[in-house]
C-alpha cells in the first residue's frame, strides 16, 4: 500500500526521533519535537495505520512505536537526505589509507580502523585473502543495544565463527555494491535489534566487503556516505600500484 505523503513524513520523524534518543516514540514527543502540523491525535491514528502495514512495531514495554526493518528501509531509500562527508575527514582518511597502498591486505587493514575511528563504530572487512578483520570492538558498548550482555557477546563471537559471518553477509544480493541488513529478517535471536551496512569492493582480484555492525537504528545518512567512501578508497588504493 502507498504511503501518502503525511505518513511519510511521520515515518521519517519517528525514525529519527528513535535514532536520536534509542527510545520508542510516542505521538507526544513527535508533535513536540516535529513540525507536522497536526494534532497529537491524528498522529496516534497514523501511528495505527502504519503499524498495521508494517512500518512500526509496538515494544511490550512501551506504548511508543519503533520502526520495523521494512520501516527502516523505507527511510533509507525513500525519505533520508544523505549528508556530504566533512572534506577534512575524506582528506585524512585518504591520507592514512594512501600509505598502506603497495600492500592490498594492509590497505584493508587500514581502513578498517579508520572506518571504526571516524564513524566510532565496530568496523569489519572480508579482504581478498578471506581473511576477517575488524576495528573498534568496544564502540558498540556505547549503544544500550549492546547493554544485553548475551546480545554483545553474541556479536563478537562472530568473529570467532568466520562461517556464520560469512552466511550473514551472504544475504545481502543484487546490483548494488552498498547493503544493510537488520537482524530482525535474519532469524536469529540475538541479532534482533542489529544492524550491517557494507559496501563491496574489487580490490585487484575478487575483491571483498567492508562496512560496520551497530544497532538497527544506525544514522545511515552519516554511516552510509562513510562505507561508501571508504570502499571506494581500497578500490582506488589498491589499483594504483
Amino acid at each position: 500500500m502507498e504511503l501518502s505523503d503525511r505518513q511519510k513524513e511521520l515515518l521519517k520523524a519517528i525514525v529519527e526521533l528513535h535514532v536520536k534518543n534509542g527510545e520508542s516514540v510516542g505521538s507526544e514527543t513527535v508533535e513536540k519535537e516535529t513540525n507536522l502540523g497536526v494534532s497529537p491525535a491524528t498522529i496516534r491514528n497514523e501511528m495505527v495505520r502504519l503499524t498495521e502495514m508494517g512500518y512500526l512495531k509496538q515494544p511490550h514495554t512501551s506504548a511508543g512505536r519503533v520502526p520495523t526493518s521494512m520501516g527502516f528501509r523505507v527511510y533509507v531509500q525513500e525519505l533520508m537526505k544523505e549528508k556530504e562527508m566533512p572534506v577534512s575527514a575524506e582528506v585524512s582518511m585518504k591520507q592514512s589509507i594512501w600509505q598502506k597502498r603497495h600492500t592490498s591486505n594492509l590497505v584493508v587493514k587500514e581502513a578498517v580502523r579508520a572506518l571504526a575511528e571516524r564513524l566510532r563504530m565496530l568496523s569489519l572487512a572480508i579482504n581478498e585473502d578471506d581473511e576477517i578483520l575488524f576495528s573498534g570492538a568496544y564502540h558498540i558498548l556505547d549503544f544500550p543495544e549492546f547493554e544485553d550482555i548475551d546480545v554483545a557477546r553474541f556479536v563478537l563471537s562472530l568473529f570467532d565463527e568466520n562461517p556464520q559471518l560469512r552466511s550473514i553477509i551472504g544475504r545481502a544480493v543484487g546490483p548494488d555494491p552498498m547493503h544493510i541488513l537488520f537482524g530482525e529478517d535474519l532469524g536469529i535471536e540475538h541479532l534482533s535489534t542489529c544492524g550491517f551496512v557494507f559496501s563491496r569492493f574489487e580490490g585487484a582480484g575478487k575483491g571483498g566487503i567492508i562496512g560496520v555492525i551497530g544497532p538497527a537504528r544506525m544514522n545511515f545518512p552519516v554511516i552510509l556516505p562513510y562505507v561508501r567512501y571508504t570502499s571506494n578508497l581500497i578500490d582506488q588504493a589498491v589499483k594504483s600500484y
